[in-house]
């Protein structure tokens, strides 16, 4: 059975092989995550090791779906630093490793980032995806509001400039369906970890 973690400090820097992995994963699928193929693991692991100062000082967090002890997919969330903006918050970096999706791991990291949130106080969220693909959906449906397109904001990994959807959702108020809630996908239970 799936289980969603936050990894420490400590558990993020074990686990940047496998975060590497999906990464990777993602960029090869085609998934404009902010890099171009090709891609290796070696600048996959470099990139996410340069997070490792912000997961240490709290400002990212990241989460990993295990199923089994490998990881299907991750979520982090990226607590705005400045004092008129803590009150914000960013999704990024949301894959699920493509011989897992449809089971409904992208919504369950997401609820969990969610949750998270709001627990630090950071009640608007933010983020952009490649427009007309199956993250959008996945925002669209689960409460977000689009709020804009930019045409040609960013390459695919082939290169190829693709428009990008702009998403927020409050989680107070309208926005709050679903928050504090179970996991909304069966058999996925987040565990919280200090």
């Amino acid at each position: 059975m799936p289980a969603i973690e936050r990894l420490t400090a400590e558990g993020f820097d074990a686990g940047v092989k496998e975060l590497a992995d999906l990464l990777v994963d993602a960029v090869d699928g085609g998934a404009s995550v902010g890099f171009l193929a090709p891609f290796g693991h070696e600048e996959a692991a470099a990139w996410w090791r340069s997070q490792a100062p912000a997961v240490a000082d709290g400002s990212l967090l990241v989460w990993v779906c295990r199923d089994g002890g490998a990881v299907l997919g991750t979520v982090s969330l990226a607590l705005a630093s400045k004092p008129n903006a803590r009150h914000r918050a960013e999704i990024v970096k949301l894959m699920v490793h493509r011989e897992a999706r449809g089971r409904g791991l992208s919504r369950a990291l997401l609820a969990t980032a969610e949750r998270a949130a709001l627990d630090a106080g950071a009640d608007l969220l933010l983020l952009d995806t490649e427009t007309g693909s199956t993250a959008e959906h996945v925002y669209r449906t689960g409460g977000w509001t689009r709020y804009g397109i930019v045409p040609d904001y960013a390459g695919s990994p082939d290169g190829t400039l693709q428009d990008c959807s702009f998403f927020y959702k409050r989680l107070t108020g309208r926005g709050m369906t679903g928050i504090g809630a179970k996991s909304p996908v069966s058999g996925v239970e987040p565990t919280f970890l200090p």
